[in-house]
């Protein structure tokens, strides 16, 4: 397994044959539980294969039923204790209570169009879906408050860092300068090829001279290469939350394609992965 240059910030924990990526900053916290599914230790065939989380990408579903068990029991937490988010690259964000309890995974979603959600209740764990996306991880640990947002190029130009702190702010009463987050494994720069048209919107956004978008690495005329990584750090920093509270990926999901599903690397025919956040009962 490759990871990126500079201090690890995630360990691997094997249970059943099945591992789970855990982000160091979070396991301070014995009230919480963090972790990210690999595509190691499920029943899934094929470009699915083994542990496939996503339901939308062709797999049987009973399969994917099956693969979120074994997650589940691999972690100590129940299916029936999830609730799964509905991501359509949007920033719309919504907390989440024990009334959702199942939902996206064992019985249908009272909600639609929502990539971020939150809760302060224990024994909700919230899931959100990955294969090459950015993660967002916020943990409000004075309020005992956690949220988890899917934020793709678009979700990360239109700040949903934002819009959950915000949220958990109105809800919770969080302060940004006392949360801990963590940005999880997700696609590098090196990996992420994007044309002008992208280019364009984050160098508007962001600036020449932030780091977000670089040089094509094959100096290919009209392509650049984006750091998702570092605008979702910029957008952290900007919603008020301290630099030495963030985490960022040491993992690339397209680099690791062999451990982690990524949507770049198999050009579209793969299985998800997903990020789990709870508040232990």
């Amino acid at each position: 397994m490759k990871k990126r240059p500079g201090a690890e910030t995630t360990t691997i924990y094997e249970n059943n044959g099945i591992p789970r990526i855990s982000y160091l900053s979070l396991e301070k916290y014995p009230w919480l539980f963090n972790g990210f599914s690999t595509r190691i230790g499920g029943i899934s065939t094929g470009c699915y294969e083994s542990m496939n989380l996503a339901f939308t990408v062709g797999d049987d579903r009973e399969n994917v039923l099956e693969n979120y068990r074994l997650f589940g029991e691999s972690v100590g937490i129940s299916r029936e204790q999830m609730v799964f988010s509905d991501q359509q690259h949007t920033t719309n964000v919504m907390e989440v209570t024990r009334d959702n309890l199942g939902e996206g995974i064992l019985k249908p979603r009272s909600f639609k169009d929502i990539d971020g959600i939150m809760t302060n209740e224990p024994g909700v764990c919230l899931v959100t879906s990955y294969a090459d996306c950015v993660p967002l991880y916020f943990v409000d640990t004075v309020h005992k408050a956690i949220a988890l947002s899917h934020s793709g190029w678009r979700g990360t130009i239109g700040n949903i860092c934002q819009n959950t702190v915000n949220e958990m702010h109105r809800l919770y009463g969080s302060n940004p300068s006392e949360m801990i987050t963590c940005i999880g494994p997700s696609i590098c720069a090196d990996c992420y090829e994007v044309g002008g048209d992208v280019a364009d919107v984050f160098m508007e956004a962001y600036g020449m001279d932030s780091g977000v978008v670089l040089p094509h690495n094959g100096n290919v005329p009209g392509k650049y290469q984006l750091d998702l990584t570092r605008a979702n750090f910029l957008n952290m920093q900007k919603a008020g939350i301290p630099e030495e509270n963030i985490s960022v990926p040491d993992l690339c999901t397209c680099c690791n394609a062999e451990f982690l599903h990524s949507h770049r690397a198999s050009r579209g025919k793969r299985g998800g992965l997903c990020a789990f956040m709870m508040i232990r009962q």
